[in-house]
């Protein structure tokens, strides 16, 4: 079965093929490109190249048509299940765990653990089967399984639309006034390192908006909500304005408490795709986080 995508680009000058990888969550930016050059994503009606840089309002179509057989094995991963029904699954990810595999872990993912708890998932033809939205590796939280095409849709759409509600729980350097803001700085690949992102002239929009919850001496907690989704944008946006996430290798500062960033997403809200009803969850800290606000307190 072949999904269809329709996207309307929001920005000047992003990549063809990084636009279309960041806005459907089950393709990679390599996939992206093969669909590319295989006729399957236009703009504006007509073939592209994966380098095409996009005009805003430019319309994108997305064909995806099914792959061969994949080779994600399922795997016997215990899953934290916060709530479940027919269309979906709320899991309570732990630190450590990837999403779906990628190089360097090919295997022991969270696609893993939930082929192994279903199965069935595994006659989808999408290469990242039930992934919706992404949390990095080393953050810890939240996220939303499809357990079928229909429901994935939906939730898709609403991710979209931005009615789906997330909250962080983040621990950064400093203290971090006004109590409460907006952060809205654009975000791209760093033109200095490809497997960062930045805050570019040039990159995709982003806003979070942050309140301090507690001082802990020279570091503030805070809560975090992201209204865009850009990859990384938490830990971009409170790195450029001088409050670094602590723990974080990438964009931080060294913690010697933790061996990860202090990341969390702790609250989450959307629809239920068969009923329309609004839900809500929450997560608490875990353990790691916990100790190491108790050694700061």
């Amino acid at each position: 079965m072949t999904a269809h995508y329709n996207l309307i680009a929001d920005i000047s000058g992003a990549r063809l093929d990084k636009f279309v990888g960041d806005s459907c969550p089950e393709l990679s930016r390599t996939r992206a490109q093969k669909l590319i050059a295989g006729g399957f994503i236009t703009v504006n009606g007509r073939p592209a190249k994966p380098g095409h840089q996009l005009s805003v309002g430019d319309r994108i179509s997305v064909s995806i048509p099914p792959e061969s057989p994949s080779p994600l094995a399922p795997e016997d991963i215990p899953l934290k299940i916060v709530y479940e029904d027919a269309d979906l699954l709320v899991v309570d990810k732990p630190p450590g765990l990837a999403v779906h595999p990628a190089p360097g872990h090919p295997s022991h993912t969270l696609v893993n653990a939930v082929l192994g708890y279903l199965p069935s998932l595994a006659d989808d033809d999408f290469v990242r089967p039930g992934i919706v939205h992404r949390l990095d590796k080393d953050t810890s939280g939240l996220i939303i399984v499809a357990k079928n095409r229909p429901a994935h849709e939906n939730l898709s759409d609403q991710f979209k639309a931005r009615s789906v509600a997330k909250s962080y729980t983040v621990l950064v350097k400093g203290r971090l006034s006004p109590e409460s803001g907006v952060i809205e700085a654009a975000i791209g690949r760093d033109p200095r390192n490809r497997q960062r992102m930045a805050v570019v002239a040039k990159g995709r929009e982003a806003r979070t908006e942050y309140r301090v919850l507690k001082y802990y001496k020279d570091y503030s907690l805070l809560e975090i909500r992201p209204r865009t989704g850009r990859t990384h944008q938490i830990r971009v946006h409170l790195a450029a304005i001088g409050f670094p996430v602590v723990g974080d290798a990438a964009y931080g500062v060294p913690s010697p408490q933790l061996s990860r960033q202090f990341l969390h997403a702790s609250r989450l809200s959307f629809s239920l795709p068969s009923t329309g009803q609004y839900v809500e969850f929450t997560s608490p800290l875990p353990p790691d986080l916990d100790q190491a606000l108790k050694e700061l307190g």
